[in-house]
């Protein structure tokens, strides 16, 4: 596997009751990506907020309930663009695959 626990970044320890959580795992060629940098863009497609990924390349965002782009900027890959669906008490996992 991708270096990501199965199933997902562990939400251990949250309290997802008043929570809409988007959050995954950018990897290429079967590999996390670290130090990429993932943006939460709205409906509008305007920036929101930006997170590095982690060693193992996950990433997490608290966001609003609605439809967001998640937009995915790696060295040497063209960004890529997903829209996720944020829903208050679940938790969106991506899979962000990179070329």
């Amino acid at each position: 596997m991708c270096g990501a626990k199965k199933g997902g970044v562990s939400t251990e320890g949250l309290d997802l009751t008043d929570e809409a959580v988007v959050q995954g795992v950018v990897t290429r060629d079967g590999e996390p990506v670290a130090n990429a940098y993932v943006r939460l863009l709205d409906g509008g497609g305007e920036f929101t907020a930006e997170v590095p990924t982690s060693a193992t390349g996950q990433f997490r965002f608290f966001a609003a309930p609605g439809t967001w782009t998640l937009r995915t900027l790696a060295p040497k890959a063209e960004p890529v663009d997903r829209t996720v669906v944020a829903a208050r008490g679940e938790v969106a996992e991506v899979e962000v695959l990179i070329g």
